[in-house]
C-alpha cells in the first residue's frame, strides 16, 4: 500500500513574509503603510489639526542660538495651553515638530509643558536624527520615506512656524510656500518665520520680487515675529478665525468626508 507524501513547508502568508515586503516589488505597500499606520493613530487619538514646527536639529538650549530653543519652547507652550480652549471631542491646534532634536526637541518639551498631546514625525537619518523624549507615545512616528513625511505635515497644519534652520529647514519651508503660492492646499495655512533678522539675511525676498521670480502678494503668505507673544497673537488671529470652519472632526480620507476640505488638493 503506498504511503501518502509528507506535505511539504507550509509558506508564510504574503502579509508576514519579511523578506518579500522588504523587497523592491513591496514598496508600494510600504509607502502605503507610511499613510494609513500615522492615519489610524490620529482617529484613535483624535488628532483634528496641527501647528507645525520647523527649525534646526543642531540649535541646542546652552549653544549660542539658544535663545531661539527657549522660544520655540514658549510658544509651543503658549499654543497648547491656548489650544485647550477648543477641546471638545478632538484634539485642536497639536504641536507637531520633526521629532528629532533641536527646536523640533523644544517643541515637544513646551507642548509638554503644557500638559498637551504632541506630535512627532521623525526621519531615519545617518545622523543627527532621532526621536526626543517629550514626544506623546502615541503619537510618535518613524518615516523612511521624506516625501510620506511630508505629507502628514502638510496635511494636519493649520500653522507652520519656521525657526532658523539649515537645508532641511528651508527645504520644509518653501515646499508649503509653494503649496500655499499655487493653492493647491484646500485650506488657508498661516505660516510665521520666527527670527526677521535671521531669515531677512539668510532669503532676500524683496530681491525675489524686484527679479519678478514672485509677485509682490506672496509677501503676504508669511508674518515674520520675534517674540513668542508677537507669533502667538499672530496664531491666535488667523486660527480663531478658521477655528469656525466646519470640518470633518478626524482628516480621513471616507465617503462621508469632502475631499476639498482637509486634503492636499489633488492628492
Amino acid at each position: 500500500m503506498n504511503e501518502s507524501p509528507t506535505p511539504g513547508p507550509r509558506p508564510p502568508l504574503a502579509y508576514k513574509n519579511e523578506e518579500f515586503l522588504k523587497g523592491p516589488d513591496s514598496r508600494p505597500l510600504r509607502l502605503l503603510s507610511e499613510y494609513i499606520e500615522p492615519l489610524s493613530h490620529f482617529r484613535k487619538q483624535r488628532i483634528r489639526d496641527t501647528v507645525v514646527f520647523f527649525g534646526s536639529a543642531r540649535i541646542r538650549e546652552d549653544g549660542p542660538l539658544g535663545a531661539y530653543y527657549k522660544d520655540a519652547r514658549t510658544l509651543a507652550a503658549m499654543v497648547t495651553a491656548w489650544a485647550k480652549t477648543f477641546r471638545e471631542r478632538t484634539y485642536r491646534f497639536v504641536v507637531c515638530s520633526g521629532g528629532g532634536p533641536g527646536i523640533m526637541e523644544a517643541a515637544n518639551r513646551g507642548a509638554m509643558d503644557a500638559h498637551g498631546k504632541t506630535i512627532g514625525l521623525n526621519i531615519g537619518l545617518p545622523f543627527e536624527q532621532f526621536p526626543n523624549p517629550y514626544i506623546t507615545n502615541e503619537l510618535n512616528f518613524e518615516f523612511h520615506y521624506f516625501f510620506m513625511r511630508k505629507f502628514w505635515f502638510a496635511y494636519l497644519a493649520k500653522a507652520l512656524v519656521v525657526f532658523p534652520g539649515g537645508f532641511g529647514t528651508m527645504d520644509e519651508m518653501f515646499e508649503i510656500l509653494t503649496l500655499a503660492q499655487t493653492k493647491k492646499l484646500a485650506k488657508k495655512i498661516t505660516i510665521v518665520l520666527y527670527g526677521s533678522s535671521f531669515w531677512k539675511e539668510i532669503v532676500n525676498f524683496e530681491a525675489l520680487v524686484k527679479y519678478g521670480t514672485i509677485a509682490a502678494a506672496d509677501l503676504d503668505l508669511f508674518h515674520f515675529a520675534d517674540t513668542p507673544e508677537d507669533a502667538m497673537e499672530i496664531l491666535r488671529d488667523s486660527l480663531t478665525e478658521n477655528a469656525e470652519v466646519s470640518e470633518p472632526e478626524v482628516p480621513a480620507i471616507s465617503p462621508s468626508a469632502k475631499p476639498d476640505e482637509t486634503t492636499i488638493a489633488g492628492t
